[in-house]
Formats: C-alpha cells, sequence, structure tokens
C-alpha cells in the first residue's frame, strides 16, 4: 500500500475496510477476534473505537492463514460454528454470510464465486453431486482444473469440532512452510463430510492489496450504495458520481443531482432534492425541503418546506425549523432558526437562537467569541435585523424588533424597539477638491 497504515486500516466509503467487515461481522455474532500479527498494536488500538464486542490473538509470526486461524480458536473453545472472514475484504453482504451458515448445516460450508478469467486463484474442485472435494492452486492444477472458473474465497463457516479436528491435521510441508487453511477442505472432505459452496458476486468478495485495487473496491462500493439507493426509490442524475460513506433513510421521491457526498448517518424525508456538489455529514432532512448545490451540512437537522444554499454551510447543531431559509454564502453553528424566517445571503450565526418569520440581512454576524468564550445571541420572532449589522453576545433582540443597517449592538434591544449603533453621519463639503 506504500502507506503507514495497516492494509486493513485503508479506507473505503470513508471508513477502514476492517470497520466495514468488522461492522457486518456484528449484525451476526456479538463476539468477534481479529487475529493480528504485523502493525498489531495500529489495528488494535483503532478497532478499539469501533464499539464492538472484539477480542485480540496475536499471531506471532506469520505461518500462513491456518495458523492465523488456530490463534483465533484460543477464544472460541465453546463456539458451536466459527465464521472466517478478512480484514481486506470488507463488502460483503449481512446476507450472503447468513446464507453461507445457513448451507453449513453438514457442518462446513465455503463461500466461492465464479471468474471469466480465474487464473491464479484456487479452482473449487467438486464431485458429482456438486460437494466441494478440494482447492488446487494454479500452480498444482492440471489442463482440465485449470478449465474450472468457480474459485475459493477464503471465507467458510466451520463447526467448531470440524474446525479444531482439521486445523491439527494441516501441515506446513510446502515451500513457503506455511499452513494453508484452503488445505481444511479436501482433509475434510476425505473424512466423508459433505462440503457445500454457496456462490457470491466477485464484487463482494474482491480484496485490495494496493492502491490501485482500493480504487477499484471504492467504485465498487460506490456503485453498490447507489444500487441500493436506486431500488429504494430515489432518483440519481449520476449514479457514477454520488458518494455514500454511510447509512441512508429515504422517504419517497427525493432526487439527487451529481457529485452529492453522503457521509454518516442520513435522513431525507419524502421529496428532499439535493442539489449538485453538496455535501452531507449526519444530517436529518425534513419533506419537501431543497438543498441548493454546493451546500455543505455537517450535524444538522433541517424541517420541512426549508430551503438551504446555494453555498450555505450549516455546522454541528443547527436546526433550521420547517419553511425557513438559509441562503447563498450564510454560515450557521450550534444556531436555531425559527419557522418561516431567513438568512439569505453572507451572513454568519453562531450560538444563535432565532424566533419565528424573522428576516437576518446580508452581511449580518453574531460575534459570539471573545476570545476566551462563546457567547449566545437570542433574536425573538417576527423582527428585523438590516444589513451589514454586528450583534455583540451575549445580546438579546426581542420580538417585532428593528436592527437599523450597518449598527452595532452591545445591548439588548426590548420588543417593539428599534436599535442602532452607528456613528453619525457628516458631509465634508468641497471634499473632492481639497485632495487635488
Amino acid at each position: 500500500m506504500k502507506s503507514d497504515k495497516a492494509k486493513s486500516l485503508q479506507k473505503i466509503g470513508g471508513i477502514s475496510m476492517l470497520k466495514k467487515i468488522c461492522a457486518t461481522a456484528a449484525e451476526i455474532s456479538s463476539e468477534i477476534t481479529l487475529v493480528v500479527g504485523y502493525q498489531k498494536e495500529s489495528i488494535i488500538n483503532e478497532s478499539e473505537k469501533y464499539g464492538f464486542n472484539i477480542s485480540y490473538s496475536i499471531q506471532e509470526k506469520a505461518l500462513g492463514t491456518g495458523d492465523a486461524v488456530k490463534c483465533g480458536m484460543q477464544n472460541y473453545q465453546g463456539a458451536s460454528k466459527v465464521l472466517i472472514l478478512y480484514g481486506d475484504v470488507p463488502l460483503i453482504k449481512q446476507k450472503t454470510l447468513e446464507d453461507l451458515i445457513n448451507k453449513s448445516s453438514d457442518g462446513f460450508s465455503i463461500l466461492t464465486t465464479h471468474l471469466k478469467d480465474p487464473y491464479g486463484y484456487g479452482r473449487v474442485k467438486k464431485d458429482k453431486n456438486g460437494f466441494a472435494l478440494c482447492i488446487v492452486e494454479e500452480k498444482d492444477a492440471s489442463q482440465e482444473e485449470k478449465s474450472i472458473n468457480e474459485v475459493f474465497t477464503g471465507v467458510m463457516c466451520v463447526s467448531s469440532d470440524i474446525l479444531k479436528d482439521g486445523l491439527k491435521r494441516i501441515t506446513n510441508n510446502n515451500a513457503s512452510e506455511e499452513y494453508y487453511l484452503t488445505d481444511l477442505v479436501s482433509i475434510i472432505s476425505k473424512k466423508g463430510i459433505k462440503i457445500r459452496t454457496y456462490q457470491a458476486s466477485y464484487e463482494e468478495v474482491k480484496g485490495a492489496n494496493d492502491k490501485l485495487e482500493l480504487e477499484q473496491l471504492e467504485k465498487i462500493n460506490r456503485d453498490m450504495k447507489a444500487k441500493e439507493l436506486l431500488e429504494m426509490g430515489v432518483t440519481i442524475v449520476d449514479s457514477s458520481r454520488i458518494d455514500i460513506r454511510g447509512n441512508v433513510e429515504v422517504g419517497k421521491d427525493c432526487y439527487i443531482d451529481s457529485n452529492v457526498i453522503l457521509e454518516g448517518s442520513i435522513s431525507l424525508g419524502d421529496n428532499v432534492h439535493i442539489g449538485a456538489n453538496t455535501i452531507l455529514k449526519d444530517v436529518r432532512i425534513g419533506n419537501n425541503s431543497k438543498i441548493e448545490p454546493f451546500s455543505h451540512i455537517d450535524s444538522a437537522k433541517i424541517g420541512n418546506d426549508c430551503v438551504i444554499g446555494p453555498y450555505a454551510r450549516l455546522r454541528e447543531g443547527s436546526l433550521i425549523e420547517d419553511k425557513a431559509k438559509v441562503g447563498n454564502f450564510v454560515e450557521t453553528k450550534n444556531t436555531v432558526v425559527g419557522s418561516k424566517s431567513k438568512a439569505n445571503h453572507l451572513t454568519y450565526l453562531g450560538d444563535t437562537d432565532i424566533g419565528k418569520n424573522t428576516n437576518i440581512g446580508a452581511g449580518t454576524i453574531t460575534c459570539n467569541y471573545d476570545g476566551k468564550n462563546k457567547h449566545k445571541t437570542s433574536i425573538g420572532s417576527e423582527s428585523f435585523i438590516g444589513s451589514n449589522s454586528a450583534l455583540v453576545a451575549p445580546v438579546t433582540i426581542g420580538s417585532n424588533s428593528t436592527v437599523a443597517a450597518g449598527s452595532v449592538i452591545t445591548k439588548d434591544v426590548p420588543d417593539n424597539a428599534l436599535g442602532f449603533g452607528r456613528a453619525k453621519q457628516e458631509n465634508k463639503e468641497n471634499w473632492s477638491k481639497k485632495k487635488d
């Protein structure tokens, strides 16, 4: 990978490959063991943040996949079945793994895929009834065996007893002097146990060993996520130009334009329109709301019938209530914009509560930071803040009040009042002649 990060910690769709496969595994089992060796400290430190029930087993020397599983089995003495996955194969779907587990009724099932060109992969050799007999590696395959296009992915589900017995029988009598997990198939098959196969799409079981393959996985993941949204009924202008880096819930008749990034937890109500080049992260958007192009929204909630943008930036803690408008080049943080209120352009609103049906003029700034602490600005309902005003927090503007354009407000403005704070205008006659 030409990276300081472990391979499994390289990111796909905004999260590490390891976290992605662990999240899938956690939907199936409450117990996960990571077998770690190379760069184990970084992998352990990172995976401890995932929030899953993960234990660890150390493989002191890289003696092959069979030895790795043997190390991991020390944590599963009482398990009935063991599902073996790989940290650099992140896109396997939960349903695929559940189907594989169901296939293991005889004690052993393996996940396979079909390739048009299986060169370099271990072929799955079967008996006449379709049960797996062994995995034949490319270098050992006959011409007939090389014509087999069903290959082994490395993923398997095995009963604990069968697995323990088989691991004892795997040897390292090979050129690499390693214990290969693939040998388990022939060892168990020779004991008369039926090994069933379950086929997955190649896209699900593709791994990544370098940045080129990592980019290929990124594209596969993007296509998978886009397909899920299309199946939910979302209209997507160009599925090759949408990145979904989290979980998305959608209502009916949603529309997503090109170059949109959806990250974290996203909830879209009915008839939501997302404009081009928009980034949403951990956002809830109500029905009939429209996000205009080039808007960035992070950790915010938007109500029904709102219009946001273009070029708006809503930061963490922003709450935009029903029928409100946050326009172009407006930034909010830890701010409530009340129902039917609007800040149409060129405004910063930080640590601010705004009531209903209030207008915030262009160029308004809530000065919420004094160099040490943040302070609150409160603006009532039915009020009007004139353009190019600075509201120096902590300050309260009452309801049905007006702040004159160009004012610096440092004291509270009561209800029904006009507040202004600016120098009296003076005109100097014949000023231009003096400059000559």
